[in-house]
C-alpha cells in the first residue's frame, strides 16, 4: 500500500471488545472532498446519521473508526458518544467536530464505553503516519479472518495519481445502499459533487452485489476521499469530464476487489460463488434474480455440500417475482449445461458437475428468457461453521 499524498494515519488498543487495535484515526489535509453511501437499514446507527448529515458539507479533516461496539440502538447516548468522540479528535487534529467522520462497528444495543475511545486519542495523534495501512484494516476488524485492502494508480491527463482503500466485513452483509465498513482515499483533486456519483454507480456494482447472509448491517458506511494533495494535474470539471475516466475505472476495480474480499471471508465460508443473470427484462429484475438465487439457504448448503442441485436454483428464479420464461430458462454450472428449455439438459451428467462442484470457486449463470438485461452477484455458501460462530458471537 503506497502512502496518499496528505493522509495520515494511527490505530489504539481502547480495549472495546478485544485485546488488539480496535480504533483508528485519519488525518485529511483541509478541503479534502468527501463521498459516502450508508445502509438503508431504518434502525441505523448513530455513527451513520452524522455522517449522513456532515456529508452535506463536501469536506472532511478526519475519520474516527471503532470496533467491537456498533453504537447502534443506544439512543441519545449514542449521539453522545459520537459528538464526544468526534468533539476530541477534532480538537487534535485542529478542525471542527463536523469535519471528522465516524463509524462504529461491532455487537447493536450495548453503549459504547466512550470513555476507553477518549484515553486514546492523545496516543492516535502521536502515531499517524503516512504508512499504516495494514494496521488500519486490522484495527477495523470484527468477526474478520483478514484484514481487507487493495490499492490502484490511475492517471489523469498523463499525471500518475493513486487510490488505497480498506473494508471490514465477514458477516451481516447484503449492503443495500455488510457489518461492513470500506473507506477509500485518492490524492487526486476530485469535486466532492463529481466524487459522490462516482462512488455510489462503482458501489452499486461492488458493494451493492455481494450477499453473504442476506443482512443489512444498521452501520454499513462507504467513504470516500479525495486530498488533491499529489501532483498537479488537470481540473475535472465534472462527471461527463474524459479527464475522470481514469479514476473512475480505478475506483470500480479497486471496490470489486475489495467486495470479492468480504465474500471471500465470508463467515464460514469455503466456497466463493458467482451468479451471472442475463435474460432479464432488466437490470434491476436481473439483480433481483441473482439475489434471490444467492441468499437462499438451500442454495446455499447446496453448494457447501457440493451438491449440484439446480433444481434449487429453479425454485429461487421462480421466487424472486421477476418475470422469466420458465420454457426458455437455461442453467450453467461452470461451463455445464444443467437445464434449458424447461427441461434437464439433455446432455447433463450428474458425475461431472459434481466434481465441478468440489472446487473452491463456483459460477452459476442464468437465462431468464425474457430480456437482455444482465446483472452479476457474488456470494458464498453456507457451512456449519456460520452457526458457530453467529451462535457463539457475544460469549
Amino acid at each position: 500500500m503506497p502512502p496518499i499524498s496528505g493522509v495520515r494515519l494511527a490505530t489504539a488498543s481502547a480495549g472495546i471488545s478485544y485485546d488488539r487495535a480496535d480504533v483508528l484515526m485519519v488525518d485529511l489535509p483541509p478541503e479534502t472532498s468527501v463521498a459516502g453511501v450508508f445502509t438503508k437499514s431504518k434502525t441505523a446507527s448513530a455513527p451513520v446519521h452524522w455522517c449522513r448529515d456532515i456529508l452535506r458539507k463536501g469536506t472532511a479533516r478526519g475519520l474516527v473508526v471503532n470496533a467491537g461496539n456498533a453504537n447502534a440502538f443506544t439512543g441519545y447516548e449514542g449521539v453522545r458518544a459520537v459528538a464526544a468522540t468526534t468533539a476530541a479528535v477534532a480538537k487534535v487534529l485542529g478542525c471542527r467536530a463536523d469535519e471528522v467522520f465516524a463509524s462504529s462497528t461491532g455487537v447493536i444495543g450495548e453503549k459504547l464505553p466512550t470513555g476507553k475511545v477518549l484515553s486514546v486519542v492523545d496516543t492516535l495523534k502521536n502515531g499517524l503516519s503516512e504508512t499504516n495501512w495494514l494496521a488500519a484494516a486490522e484495527a477495523i476488524r470484527t468477526t474478520d479472518t483478514f484484514p481487507k485492502v487493495a490499492t490502484r494508480s490511475f492517471s489523469i491527463g498523463g499525471v500518475t495519481l493513486n487510490l488505497n482503500g480498506i473494508a471490514k466485513g465477514s458477516g451481516m452483509i447484503a449492503p443495500d445502499m455488510g457489518t461492513m465498513l470500506a473507506y477509500v482515499f485518492t490524492d487526486a483533486a476530485i469535486p466532492s459533487d463529481v466524487l459522490q456519483t462516482e462512488l455510489a454507480d462503482a458501489s452499486d456494482q461492488s458493494f451493492n452485489a455481494i450477499t453473504v447472509d442476506s443482512d443489512t448491517s444498521t452501520s454499513d458506511t462507504v467513504l470516500a476521499f479525495a486530498t488533491g494533495a499529489g501532483p498537479a494535474h488537470a481540473a475535472i470539471a465534472d462527471r461527463k469530464d474524459p479527464n475522470i475516466r481514469g479514476f473512475r475505472r480505478a475506483l470500480r476495480d479497486l471496490l470489486r476487489d475489495l467486495a470479492h474480499q468480504i465474500v471471500r471471508d465470508g463467515e464460514g465460508a469455503s466456497k466463493f460463488v458467482q451468479i451471472d443473470v442475463s435474460g432479464a427484462k432488466s437490470k434491476r429484475a436481473a439483480r433481483r434474480i441473482g439475489l434471490a438465487i444467492a441468499n437462499s439457504p438451500l442454495v446455499k448448503t447446496a453448494i457447501a455440500g457440493e451438491d449440484p442441485n439446480w433444481g434449487r436454483i429453479v425454485m429461487a428464479v421462480g421466487k424472486a417475482g421477476e418475470a422469466a420464461d420458465r420454457d426458455r430458462l437455461r442453467i450453467c454450472f461452470g461451463e455445464h449445461v444443467v437445464a434449458e428449455n424447461g427441461v434437464r439438459a439433455p446432455g447433463y451428467d450428474e458425475s461431472t458437475v459434481a466434481a465441478y462442484m468440489k472446487n473452491p470457486e463456483i459460477s452459476i449463470a442464468v437465462d431468464a428468457g425474457v430480456g437482455r438485461s444482465r446483472f452479476t452477484v457474488w456470494t458464498c455458501d453456507f457451512t456449519e461453521a456460520y452457526i458457530r460462530i453467529n451462535a457463539d458471537y457475544r460469549s
